[in-house]
């Protein structure tokens, strides 16, 4: 298919997980693709597998300062930008007397005040029916416990997103949400526990799930497409949750 064709796509966090996947999608659709990570394995490891037609940049998306360097790199790269997916982010969890100023300030500033300053950098640079999709959680909607600054992050990118697209619809820019479930990604792998202790995790979460298994990544990269396509151009300011129906129990 191609109902990317002809359009420029920028996704952060696009080396691993959702975002790799996304990439892959975007890219078969007809897309022009730039993507970031943070790390530079994670980066080398991309431009392997998704091939030279993508640029792949390394940026730290806490960094604001760094993002501008992005915005600099995807204008000489593209000209304008068609399609933004803000993807990058950190789950850190933990109960709440266990917090330091430092782990709190890392979460907020990946989660949410990188994202802000690189939408604002990329202003300029949007073209006439562009569309921003914003990567949230199902953490913003349920009380799920030790995830106190996960969610409350996720909450604020939630509400950027309804705001924004009040604010940005005027110039002809699209803002969206989706809300993920348990997905499987390597997401899970960085959370610093044991290898029982994750297995444990993973099969008390299913138990959660309604249809009685973790999401994959496709999934949720279908659902990307679908909102940064022409498809979508009469939907704003709206969330799909994407749980395999987790957060209706």
């Amino acid at each position: 298919m191609s109902r990317l064709a002809n359009k420029t796509a920028l996704i952060t966090g696009g080396t691993s997980g959702i975002g790799f996947e996304t990439a892959r999608q975007f890219v078969a659709e007809g897309a022009r693709v730039a993507v970031t990570g943070s790390s530079a394995a994670s980066v080398e490891k991309a431009r392997e597998e998704l091939g030279n037609d993508v640029i792949v940049i390394q940026s730290d998306a806490g960094d604001v300062e760094g993002q501008k360097d992005v915005v600099r790199l995807v204008k000489e790269a593209f000209g304008q930008l068609d399609i933004l997916f803000v993807n990058a982010g950190v789950a850190q969890f933990g109960p709440v007397e266990s917090w330091s100023e430092a782990d709190f300030d890392k979460s907020s500033s990946t989660n949410v005040k990188g994202p802000y300053f690189l939408i604002q950098a990329l202003l300029p640079t949007f073209s006439k029916g562009a569309s921003i999709v914003l990567n949230t959680s199902i953490n913003a909607h349920i009380g799920m416990p030790n995830s106190s600054v996960y969610s409350l992050t996720k909450g604020a990118l939630l509400t950027l997103a309804k705001t924004l697209s009040g604010e940005l619809v005027g110039r002809g820019i699209r803002v969206n949400a989706i809300s993920p479930g348990p997905i499987a990604t390597p997401l899970y792998g960085k959370l610093g526990m044991s290898e029982a202790d994750m297995r444990a995790m993973a099969e008390g979460v299913q138990k959660q799930i309604p249809v009685g298994r973790f999401g994959d990544a496709l999934e949720v990269a279908k659902t990307v497409v679908f909102f940064a396509s022409d498809e979508a151009a009469y939907i704003v300011g709206s969330e799909l949750v994407i749980d395999g129906g987790m957060s209706n129990l």
